[in-house]
């Protein structure tokens, strides 16, 4: 089993979009049974909170459905337990790194950073960015 979280700041926008995207594709792909996937936030502001709105709406809009998904912060169990940590921006690695200053599976999702559409209104950028990174990650991974 090839255990894989996604790590954002609330859990509301960009992490969940990526389990999301990343578990049609690996379903898709016909491997799902290997993997585990999951998101979390490095902040607790958003925990028990749905996924924003117009995430839902672009993950619809690509026929993924969000429902049941509800934001959490990282553990320590997370991140025992995943193989595979990726965070969205540099700042969520920054975040992580202080929290967890001894574990090194953290990576960056892309080369870049995706930008946070909560800030920016942009979940078509986003949705794209996240179509990118997941499709290299799935590539990587198998």
């Amino acid at each position: 089993m090839i255990k894989v979280l996604f790590v954002c700041h609330g859990n509301i926008c960009r992490s969940p979009m990526a389990e999301l995207v990343f578990r049609d594709m690996v379903k898709k792909a016909g491997c799902a049974e290997r993997f585990e996937i999951a998101s979390v936030g490095v902040s607790s502001e958003e925990s028990g909170n749905p996924v924003y709105y117009e995430a839902r709406q672009q993950l619809a809009a690509h026929g993924i459905s969000a429902k049941g998904k509800y934001a959490k912060k990282i553990t320590q169990s997370d991140v025992d337990y995943y193989d595979h940590i990726f965070y969205m921006d540099s700042s969520n690695g920054r975040a992580l790194r202080r929290m967890f200053p001894q574990e090194t599976k953290f990576r960056s999702f892309l080369s870049r950073d995706v930008a946070d559409p909560w800030y920016y209104g942009n979940f078509e950028q986003t949705w794209k960015d996240i179509e990118e990174g997941c499709t290299a990650i799935l590539r990587e991974l198998m």
